[in-house]
């Protein structure tokens, strides 16, 4: 049996309307391989992790430019642990000030990426962080 796709949560956390970046990080996951759900614009956090807990989820991807990272980030963690979901890996994109960034990473988000981020580093990226999906039953 072959393995499963990598399969990520592409969200727009909060009040941000700005989406066409993540609609083209989404894209290039879809060209590379990976099963994608993009949530849409506007989501609670608990609206985050519902989606990611129903849709079997290895990665949440966050797009956030509203300047609310420090607030809708940890508490998507937060729900994440709560529910049992401590395995997926969050990565952020967005302009997140360095000093925020290093506080985002000692909260558990596994990678952050800025404007001009290369599509391939991302793709490598995920890859490297599920490394082996596991086999669907």
């Amino acid at each position: 049996m072959p393995s499963r796709k990598i399969r990520v949560l592409i969200a727009k956390p909060g009040l941000d309307g700005h989406d066409r970046g993540a609609k083209v990080i989404a894209r290039a996951l879809r060209d590379a391989g990976m099963e994608v759900i993009y949530t849409g614009l506007r989501q609670t956090p608990e609206m985050i992790v519902e989606a990611a807990l129903q849709e079997d989820v290895d990665v949440v991807g966050l797009s956030i430019l509203s300047g609310a990272h420090m607030v809708l980030v940890p508490r998507i963690l937060e729900l994440l642990r709560a529910a049992g979901l401590e395995d997926v890996k969050v990565i952020v994109g967005g302009i997140i000030p360095e000093e925020d960034s290093a506080a985002l990473r000692a909260a558990g988000v596994a990678e952050i990426y800025g404007p001009g981020a290369s599509m391939a580093t991302i793709v490598a990226d995920i890859e490297r962080f599920v490394q082996a999906p596991a086999e669907r039953p």
